[in-house]
């Protein structure tokens, strides 16, 4: 028998109540990118973010948030 992959995805958050979760997504992708900015890149305290954010946010998104912040375009605060 293979081995059983368990699927999780980000917690309930009662900031984002609606079923729309664009901006628990956005959010999510955000408190990751200042997480990393805090505590740098090898720390394992961020992992839980990335893991919120990746479950969330469609790739295609994820791509272009990622070349936006590498040209200095995001439009979100991080």
């Amino acid at each position: 028998m293979a081995d059983e992959i368990e699927l999780k995805t980000a917690p309930a958050d009662f900031r984002f109540p609606t079923t729309n979760q664009t901006r628990h997504c956005f959010t999510r992708y955000i408190e990751f990118h200042r997480c990393l900015a805090a505590k740098g890149e090898e720390s394992n305290e961020c992992a839980r973010f990335a893991k919120f954010y990746r479950s969330l946010c469609p790739g295609e998104w994820i791509e272009k948030w990622n070349e936006q912040r590498e040209n200095g375009t995001f439009p979100g605060p991080l």
